[in-house]
Order: C-alpha cells, then structure tokens, then sequence
C-alpha cells in the first residue's frame, strides 16, 4: 500500500543520508537509535494515554524507517549483517507498539468493548511476529514467499492513524475494528504462506 511512499522517502531521505555518514553517523547506529526511540514512546506514552503525541512520534519514526538503508547503500555497506539487523529490530518496535496499544486498553477498562480491545491487540501483536517469521522460515528452505495482504508499514500505520486520534475525541470502536482487520488480514497472511510453501516444496519433491 505504501510503497509509493517508501521511494518518494527514499528520494527525500538521500540528502540526509549523506549528511549524516559525513558526521560519521553509521547506518546501524540510525537503525538502533530508531528502535530504542520508537520502543521507548510506545511503552512511555501509551499506555498513559498520551495517544496524539505518541502517536505522532511513532509515525514520524516510522516515516524514517528506510533511512538506514539509504545510508548504507550510499556508503556502500549494504549486505547481510545491515539486513539481518533492520528486520530483527523491527520486530521489537512493533512488538512496542502494539503492546504499548495493549496495555492502553488494559488501563482504560471503562472503555466500551475494553476486552474486545485487548483480544485484537493481542491478536496483532503476536500475528505480527508470526508473518516475518513465516516469510523468513520459508525461504530459509528453498521457497520464495512473497505473499501477503498487509506489509510492516501498512499494519502500522493502519493501527497509529485511530489510535492517535483517541484523544481528539475518535470514538475507540473504530480502533477495534481496524485492530480487528488488521488481525484477520495477519492471520490470512500466515495462512497464505504457508499454502505457498507447502506447494512450492511439494513441486520441488516431485
């Protein structure tokens, strides 16, 4: 869904991106900082209900995620180790993001349908482990797995948009619908990839 945003970023992000391996900035060191921010405003903010300048802040770091690609590929450092790093990180911001969503319902039990909340909170925290996973599994043994409803930015900016707007007045039904489809769209995903590698090495068998 945002891939068209992910290269216009690309574009805007390549001034800064040189600046800053001018100031000896390295790419991993972009990746972490973005991480231990993101981590650290979701699991703060959140849950107090700080919803609108947490939101914002998640997003705008979120809108930043490719620059330490950028950077790498400038500074021709791209390979493995700077991939293996993004991914793995990314699996801890979003885990941050979603529980710190989690644990907004969980204090906030007065809200209608609070349960409801945090049963698709949960639901989107642990799918949101199991697609990566499913995708690098796979291709891990032999398969190309590029199935799958939603991407990693598309999850969570679908998730940030509603619940920034809580506390400008959004009604909170209308983050648990979103939380809701966003489950169902991770658990199609799962089972979409695993038919797909099913098939693929069932092929490579015969």
């Amino acid at each position: 869904m945002f891939r068209g945003l992910r290269s216009f970023m690309t574009t805007v992000f390549t001034p800064l991106a040189r600046l800053l391996l001018a100031l000896r900035v390295s790419p991993d060191a972009v990746t972490v900082a973005g991480t231990v921010v993101v981590t650290a405003v979701a699991l703060a903010l959140f849950p107090t209900g700080h919803t609108l300048v947490g939101g914002l802040l998640v997003g705008f770091f979120v809108l930043f995620d490719s620059l330490d690609g950028v950077m790498a590929r400038q500074a021709g450092r791209s390979g493995p180790w700077g991939a293996f790093l993004d991914s793995t990180l990314d699996r801890v911001s979003d885990g941050a993001v979603f529980a710190g969503i989690t644990l907004w319902f969980v204090l906030h039990p007065d809200e209608h349908h609070g349960l409801w909340g945090i049963a698709v909170a949960l639901a989107c925290l642990v799918l949101g482990s199991v697609v990566p996973y499913a995708r690098a599994r796979g291709e891990s043994v032999g398969a190309t797995v590029q199935v799958g409803i939603a991407e990693r930015a598309d999850r969570l900016v679908l998730a940030l948009v509603p619940f920034t707007f809580l506390q400008v007045g959004l009604p909170v039904v209308v983050l648990e619908v979103v939380l809701t489809l966003l489950a169902l769209a991770s658990l199609v995903t799962v089972v979409q990839r695993m038919a797909t590698v099913r098939a693929q090495l069932m092929r490579q068998g015969a």
